[in-house]
């Protein structure tokens, strides 16, 4: 396929963007800095900015539409600038996507968007699975008004996937590279109680099953992008601490996070235990479906 990307130079978007092309998929992306995407893309990727009038057009020669584009939840901070931009990042690349879509005679068929775990909102000790309803905290209310823009793509005959991704681990980047530094001096430890629920997935699976959204019509709507093997926060620390052969405890109070994060602690203290029920259902095999495999896989131990 032909596929168009918004967001794909992030650090699920890179992996994704490697996997299509292997795949045989050409790329066209869209970059509000595209000198930069530009310089780091191989063959078989068409980098445009946003900026650019000419990318409506060249949306509608694509047959797909992936939406991965908002400011990074964890980057800073939750001042109320930072949330403004979190939010109208995601609403306003939404709305603009799904408009020109709805102008198109031919072109995609399918938008696969985006989401977080946190549309949930915490759950306690739940199973959840894609039917459960959104909670009523910060980022839930950020991500159901960012779902909420992409069904709107609905209206004009395209099939909509709703990747609600839960903590990314691979190499490099992500949550588990702001990990490492503590747990490798043997400084690590739980956050809080631990007992709060830590729905994890390997960017490989990541992009998988963003891939598989893409080609299987069974996928319609949300899907929990979440490995089957959730753990505890506890179990997450012991498991990272046995992969790098390294004590851990040293628990981390959760007024300290509190102190140091402020709001987006809650993020780390209340979890949310995601079932993959959508992907299971559809036939998606999981590469990494536990987390110590995960975890010896990315940091290849």
């Amino acid at each position: 396929m032909k596929i168009f990307i918004a967001g794909g130079t992030g650090f699920i978007g890179e992996r994704l963007v490697e996997c299509l092309v292997q795949n045989g998929h050409s790329i066209v992306l869209l970059s509000r800095d595209a000198p930069k995407a530009q310089s780091t893309r191989k063959t078989g990727v068409e980098v445009l900015s946003w900026s650019d009038r000419q990318w409506p057009e060249v949306l509608a020669s694509t047959q797909a539409v992936i939406n991965l584009a908002g400011a990074g939840v964890a980057d800073g901070r939750w001042t109320p600038d930072r949330k403004k931009n979190i939010l109208e990042s995601r609403l306003n690349a939404t709305r603009v996507l799904v408009s020109a879509m709805a102008g198109l005679k031919d072109g995609p068929k399918v938008l696969v968007n985006a989401s977080a775990a946190g549309y949930y909102g915490p759950k306690g000790d739940e199973e959840i699975g894609e039917e459960a309803p959104a909670g009523s905290d910060f980022l839930a209310d950020v991500c159901s008004r960012w779902e909420e823009q992409a069904f709107k793509a609905r209206e004009f005959g395209i099939r909509v996937a709703i990747v609600r991704i839960g903590v990314v681990l691979g190499p490099g980047g992500g949550a588990l590279a702001r990990m490492l530094l503590p747990f490798r001096l043997g400084l690590g430890g739980r956050l809080g109680s631990g007992r709060q629920w830590f729905s994890w997935i390997h960017r490989d699976d990541a992009a998988g099953l963003i891939q598989e959204a893409l080609q299987n019509p069974v996928l319609d709507g949300p899907i929990n992008a979440a490995a089957p093997g959730v753990v505890t926060n506890a179990e997450f620390t012991q498991t990272l601490a046995r992969v790098l052969r390294r004590p851990a405890v040293f628990p981390v109070p959760a007024f300290a996070l509190k102190l140091m994060l402020g709001e987006m602690s809650g993020m780390l203290l209340t979890g949310q235990k995601l079932l993959p029920r959508a992907a299971q259902k559809a036939g998606y095999k999981f590469l990494f479906p536990e987390l110590e495999g995960a975890l010896r896989d990315v940091l290849k131990k």
